[in-house]
This record gives C-alpha cells, structure tokens and sequence, in this order.
C-alpha cells in the first residue's frame, strides 16, 4: 500500500470517530454532561490531582496574547 493512501485512510478514520463522538455529545442530556463532570472532578480530587496554584497557563495565554498582537 502507498504510505500516503495510509495516511489518508487513518485521517478519515479519525475524522469519523471524531464526528460520531460530536454526535454522541448532542444527544446527551444536561443531566448526564453534569454526572459526568462530577466524576471527573470527584476521581482528580480523591487522587490528588490538583491544578494548586500553578499560574503558567496565564503566563501562556499572556505570551499568545502577546505574540497576537505582533503579528
């Protein structure tokens, strides 16, 4: 097989997913979107896994603010 054809195929593969999954998320009730945050949330606290007072995601979005107002 020609490794573009591949590639191709994998990307289109993915994409489906991607889309099925979209779809999968309308339909979803308010309700389910809600119990699954709260287990999210619920498993990182239980096991430690805390954002704390990590402030390097603001200096991220100041240095793209940045970098956006350059270009």
């Amino acid at each position: 097989m020609d490794a573009d054809f591949d590639i191709k195929m994998y990307r289109e593969r993915w994409k489906a997913v991607e889309e099925f999954e979209r779809e999968e998320l309308r339909a979803m009730s308010v309700e389910k979107h809600w119990k699954q945050i709260n287990t999210l949330i619920r498993f990182a606290l239980e096991n430690g896994l805390t954002r704390g007072d990590d402030d390097n995601e603001m200096e991220v979005f100041h240095r793209w603010a940045k970098l956006k107002g350059i270009v």
